[in-house]
């Protein structure tokens, strides 16, 4: 975990309930999720194995560890699950090397956070050094603090990682916004207590008690953000 969190981004505005906003990276902050799949297949292809398609949506937006030993499983591919995690590292960071694209609506609600000098954190179950290298592109300015999941013992679908973020800000989880785009994200950050903005990206997300679920970041602003804590 990396944090740089002033001493006056840890209090929000007079009045406002709302104490920190953490984001999703892959599928919620950048349309990377199909950038994961591809490189899956390639480098699975290079072991001499092709996935099947289906694969996809149980593969999609959970942590490497669990990705990757499930397609090892499926395949039975000869490589170990260290092996495996560099060749995909290696292959997803040449592959956004140029550079990732925005989400609808990213760019505009980051900038909002920011003015306002909301407390905000990236919370990803990417490595570190994938976090990293996307945010040299999005900008390191956008976050106090990022979470990668290979900094934490337990990552998504446990709570540990939005856990983690509350903590370095100080915030309690229940009076923090989580913006996710998969079914594994939004359980992690329902388990931590927060309150959730569901955007999904690959598979559906039903609406739920504390968990709003929208078309795109474009229907989300601090406005709407407040107005799930209040």
């Amino acid at each position: 975990m990396t944090s740089t969190v002033p001493a006056s981004l840890t209090r929000t505005a007079e009045g406002a309930a709302l104490q920190a906003v953490f984001l999703d990276m892959d599928g919620t902050l950048v349309d990377t999720e199909g950038f994961w799949w591809d490189v899956e297949v390639e480098v699975f292809a290079g072991l001499g194995h092709r996935l099947d398609e289906a694969w996809r949506d149980v593969v999609v937006g959970g942590p490497m560890s669990r990705s990757t030993g499930y397609l090892i499983e499926a395949t039975g591919a000869d490589i170990t699950l260290d092996e495996a995690a560099v060749l995909l590292n290696d292959r997803f960071e040449k592959r956004i090397g140029n550079g990732v694209p925005l989400m609808p609506g990213a760019a505009r609600l980051l900038a909002e956070l920011r003015r306002h000098e909301i407390p905000t954190a990236l919370v990803s179950a990417s490595h570190r050094r994938i976090i990293d290298r996307v945010l040299d592109s999005v900008g390191h300015h956008h976050f106090a603090l990022t979470v990668a999941g290979d900094e934490v013992t337990r990552t998504k679908p446990h709570p540990e990682p939005y856990l983690t973020a509350a903590r370095g800000f100080g915030a309690d989880p229940r009076m923090c916004a989580v913006i996710e785009d998969t079914a594994t994200g939004v359980a992690a950050a329902e388990a931590a207590g927060c309150r959730v903005v569901a955007v999904p990206s690959v598979s559906p997300i039903a609406p739920a008690e504390g968990r709003v679920v929208v078309g795109s970041l474009e229907e989300v602003n601090l406005t709407f953000l407040r107005n799930l804590i209040n």
